[in-house]
Formats: structure tokens, sequence, C-alpha cells
């Protein structure tokens, strides 16, 4: 293959593709699939792959085609040929629906939230039934949710968030990126969703006394005013 091929659709020996991550769609669909398809058929859909060696190649997305394939017994598939970079990989495999989605919130706007929680409700599953989507949106929209290290500040929200499922399952969607936090903080949210034992550490470089008798409710109130 030379540069020229990515990007282009050919149709390749079956048995010159290594499978990559396998389909995780039910034996059944497979199954079904292929009855379809049959052992003279045509793969509408092709699979994308990228090349390994000189006539060899592995599938970076559309699994489930390949599993349909071999299942069938194509002696021939149609591919999309791709390069092997990971940015490739990971807008394939996107687009293929073969990653779990997630989102920044580090960064994340209001509206990417929001899309977030109602995907997470959508599922028949979902532990967050029963929350108040509005209102869980809106508190972690106004949280200082960009110094977070992890999710554990959501429960302290006050959105029936606890650390049990429910905090499992937007694990499952948000990841962070937590910018280091200033060296003098005033912002109350903030000051709020850090322990007593932060809280006490930063009273004391600046010098606030009497500390070893302050709960956390009053060494927010110091540090906000300070």
């Amino acid at each position: 293959m030379s540069l020229s091929d990515v990007g282009n659709l050919m149709c390749l020996p079956f048995d010159e593709i290594e499978p990559g991550e396998p389909s995780e769609v039910h034996e059944y669909l497979i199954q079904f699939a292929a009855n379809q398809l049959g052992p003279e058929g045509r793969n509408w859909i092709p699979l994308v792959v990228k090349e390994t060696a000189p006539d060899q190649y592995q599938v970076v997305g559309n699994a489930f085609i390949y599993a349909v394939a071999a299942e069938a017994g194509l002696g021939e598939v149609w591919c999309i040929i791709a390069d092997d970079s990971p940015e490739t990989v990971a807008i394939t495999q996107a687009l293929a629906q073969e990653t779990q989605p997630k989102t920044n919130l580090s960064t994340a706007s209001r509206e990417e939230i929001s899309a977030a929680i109602d995907y997470l409700m959508s599922q028949a599953d979902s532990p967050l039934k029963g929350t108040n989507p509005a209102s869980l949106v809106a508190r972690l929209d106004d949280a200082p949710r960009q110094y977070w290290k992890d999710l554990k500040p959501i429960t302290k929200l006050g959105c029936r968030i606890t650390a049990g499922k429910k905090l499992k399952a937007l694990e499952q969607i948000f990841y962070l990126t937590p910018k280091p936090l200033p060296e003098v903080i005033t912002d109350r949210a903030l000051l709020e969703s850090l322990n007593t034992q932060q809280l006490k550490a930063m009273a004391k470089k600046r010098e606030i006394e009497g500390l070893s008798k302050l709960k956390k409710a009053d060494l927010v109130k110091l540090l906000a005013a300070a």
C-alpha cells in the first residue's frame, strides 16, 4: 500500500486482515447479520483498516462488520484504508460507536454537561433515575470543577448524588483535567469543596490564629473574607 491509498475504498482478501478490538455485540446479532449476508454477499458498510505490513492489515473500526464477515465466511471484504495515527483510531472508533463517550467536566460547557447527563439518564438501567437533571446540570455548571481532582465534590452539591452507584455512573461519562489551585482562594464555593485539613493549611499560610478550635464553616468564612 502507498500513502495514496489512505482514504480509498478497497476490496481486500479477508485472510490478510487481522482483528482489532473484538466486537462487544451479542453473538445472536452477529449470526443474524451473517445469515443475511451469506458467503457470496458484500459488506456494504466497509471495515476501516490500517496497514501493518505489506499486504497485511488490522481492523481499527467497525469491528462488528469484521465479526459478521468471519461468521459468513467471506473471502473478500470492502475496506477503507486509514493511517495508523492514534487520532485516526480514536475518531474512527467514536464514529463507529465503539468507545464509551466521555466529557471533560473540567472544561465542559453547560450544554455539553446537559447532553452528557441526558445521555446517562436515557439508559434503561441508569441509577440516576429520579434525579432532577436540571438541578444537577445547574449545580455542576456553577461548581469550581476546573480544580477538582475527582468527582467526589459532586456529593456535596445538594443534588442527591451519593458516593455509590450514582457517582460511579457519572464517572463513566466524565473525566477531569484539573488546574492547580490558586495560591489565594476567596471563592466560597471552591473553599467549601476543600476538606478541613486543606483549609487549615491555607489559613496557616495567611497567618490566621486559633486554627485548632475552628470548624470547617468557620475556616471557610474567614478565608472567603480575607
